[in-house]
């Protein structure tokens, strides 16, 4: 049967390939499928068009609600209601179902057909080699299975699409009902091992296929599904040990399967047995002290140009954060940038998150006064030259803090490394942060305001900002063309010791695969820092205590990546981790004492109280006229 060409996802193929628009275009008006896999050129476009038709989706913080959508971030009022950060709509628990916040659910099937006619067609192409169409079909297969697995993580049981339906097929052979989870992980992983026989190793692929999969990226994401498949979540959870098809079949299972647990570290491992010869970024020896070195290899953990070992699955990004997050300094006329919002801010969740600096919880560490964390002291170490204003008075919070903790994270009196002083000057330029109200950090209102961008956490976000750049000429980083990590080599290692550490409890495989983490961030093993500082040494020694450790690793690890929006899902933590008000300092303070209210801790912001609502905010709704269209069920309280 012949069909008219309908997709427009061609037109998008410029996100990857950087190609002009025109040369996408097809010599004729209408083209047919059969036609467009005729030869390989055809092929290739229809290829890029299925990656370009989601670039944004996944990699970009407008539209993927995971970035905002936890409580990492806060926003004053001003621009709150923009549609640029919707993702603080979610994390509000504004959610809906009439046009949901974050909506995938059709964009993505209209993706997954059409990976299907270009897995019914790439045969037919006659200048191919039959070994570069099996590798073509293995990519859009491993790509499939990424699709499969994002609407999981969203919607749990979803219609799976192993063919297309003709057009003329009657209305209930369209309508196609949801699977069973399990059924889906299933499909994602068949999809998986099919692909990486045909898969190429990342560094053998050609310039101008950087952005597909390899065999390390399809075996990591395989890691990452059967990790959800074996989380709380997705087995045997029991907020959907009711919830049926409509049919009556049920789509979640009723008990938990410890097993999963084996499958998904067995799948670690091989995926890290893959990734052999590609290691976490590291080994700066060019900055002034081992904890600049340090904080540079962690922010640069962050930035490819599809040249870091680090990354196993990179697409390019516009990297807009920054545009949310950068300071507008708007009391330092040299640095002044009126081209940032500067108004979305770390929240004290995520402040206090980090390690202190034996890599240890703030309130775990025996060395560092926690009761204290909230009063002033002073640092005279110069291991913190740079790092923090030495000799002056300072919030307790802010020192002695892990690499990680100065690396993501911009702190009152802390300093931040903002590209160089000016042209031809080896240098870097260090930026000391001063935020009360009137300094070159701070506000100049005499409230919070609604009607002008305004930090109202008392700190910023410097994580995905690189130091390379000054604040003004920060575009150029945008101009770079930089690539999001969709998967980094260290999620690998953190899947390896939450998996192991559920199957089989505490082991060497468990301290090795998190010590890995946190080598690279500079601080001690698990097993050193816990025996020599911790309060709580027995931690270490309990699958329950392994457990906490892993998850707050992994929080750190990957702050303000949109993962932690995930995991707290598959853990059924966000009940107890999202329902909260979000805090700060009073930015309107202009000394310490007024700053830090007085001393007594943060104080509750007026803006961004977190809600969460469980069961119903575990899964996203499935828009209401796509459940009208289908005949499908609405996920549970939806």
């Amino acid at each position: 049967m012949k069909y008219l060409f309908y997709t427009v996802l061609l037109a998008f193929t410029c996100v990857f390939s950087g190609c002009d628009y025109l040369d996408a275009v097809p010599e004729e008006d209408i083209q047919t499928v059969e036609s467009i896999f005729e030869q390989r050129k055809g092929a290739e476009q229809w290829r890029r068009g299925l990656y370009a038709a989601v670039g944004n989706t996944f990699p970009d913080v407008v539209h993927n609600m995971s970035f905002f959508g936890a409580d990492e971030f806060v926003i004053n009022e001003y621009k709150r209601n923009d549609a640029l950060v919707r993702g603080f709509k979610i994390a509000e628990g504004l959610q809906m179902t009439q046009t949901p916040y974050g909506d995938v659910w059709g964009e993505i099937y209209v993706v997954l057909r059409d990976c299907n006619t270009f897995l019914d067609n790439i045969n037919n192409v006659y200048n191919m080699t039959d070994n570069e169409k099996q590798m073509w079909e293995a990519d859009v297969k491993a790509f499939k299975a990424f699709l499969y697995f994002e609407l999981v993580r969203r919607y749990g049981p979803i219609a799976l699409v192993p063919k297309n339906l003709p057009a003329d097929a009657d209305i209930k052979t369209l309508q196609l009902p949801r699977v069973h989870v399990d059924t889906c992980f299933k499909e994602i992983v068949r999809l998986l091992d099919e692909a990486v026989t045909y898969l190429p190793k990342k560094d053998a692929r050609d310039q101008d296929q950087l952005y597909t999969f390899c065999r390390e990226s399809a075996l990591a994401l395989k890691a990452r599904a059967l990790l959800y498949a074996a989380s709380p979540m997705f087995n045997g959870n029991p907020f959907y040990s009711s919830f049926r098809g409509k049919n009556g079949e049920l789509l979640f299972s009723e008990t938990n399967d410890p097993e999963k647990w084996r499958l998904a570290g067995e799948a670690a491992d091989e995926a890290i047995a893959e990734c052999s010869g590609r290691e976490l970024y590291g080994g700066t020896t060019e900055k002034a002290s081992t904890m600049l070195n340090k904080i540079y290899d962690i922010e640069h953990s962050m930035f490819s140009l599809f040249d870091n070992k680090e990354f196993l699955l990179e697409w390019k990004w516009r990297n807009d954060l920054y545009f949310f997050t950068l300071p507008r300094l708007v009391n330092d006329q040299n640095h002044y940038n009126t081209t940032v919002w500067g108004n979305v801010s770390p929240s004290m969740t995520m402040v206090e998150m980090f390690y202190t600096e034996h890599g240890l919880p703030i309130d775990q560490d025996n060395t560092w006064s926690y009761d204290n964390r909230y009063k002033m002291s002073k640092e005279t170490s110069n291991t913190y030259h740079e790092v923090v204003s030495l000799g002056e008075d300072m919030l307790q919070l802010h020192l002695r803090r892990e690499p990680r903790f100065y690396a993501c994270i911009g702190a009152d009196r802390c300093y931040w490394q903002r590209g160089k002083d000016s042209p031809g000057n080896s240098e870097d330029y260090t930026l000391k942060i001063e935020p009360y109200k009137k300094e070159k950090w701070g506000t100049n209102y005499d409230l919070l305001t609604s009607v002008d961008y305004q930090n109202v956490s008392g700190y910023w976000v410097k994580k995905h900002i690189f130091s390379e750049y000054t604040t003004r000429d920060y575009t150029n980083v945008s101009n770079a063309q930089p690539t999001f990590p969709l998967i980094r080599l260290a999620e690998l290692y953190l899947i390896q010791a939450e998996a192991w550490n559920e199957y089989e409890g505490p082991s060497r495989k468990v301290y090795d695969a998190i010590d890995v983490v946190r080598k690279r961030a500079g601080i001690p093993g698990v097993e050193q820092a816990w025996k020599s500082y911790g309060k709580n040494p027995s931690m270490i020694t309990t699958k329950a205590g392994m457990r906490q450790i892993i998850h707050q690793e992994t929080n750190i690890e990957f702050a303000f990546e949109g993962h932690r929006f995930w995991n707290v899902r598959r853990w059924l933590t966000a009940v107890e981790e999202l329902n909260h008000e979000q805090r700060g300092w009073n930015v309107l303070g202009e000394t310490a004492d007024a700053f830090y209210n007085r001393y007594n801790g943060p104080i509750e912001l007026s803006v961004g109280k977190c809600k969460f609502t469980a069961p119903r905010d575990y899964l996203f709704p499935i828009k209401a006229e796509e459940i009208l269209i289908s005949g499908m069920v609405q996920n549970p309280n939806w």
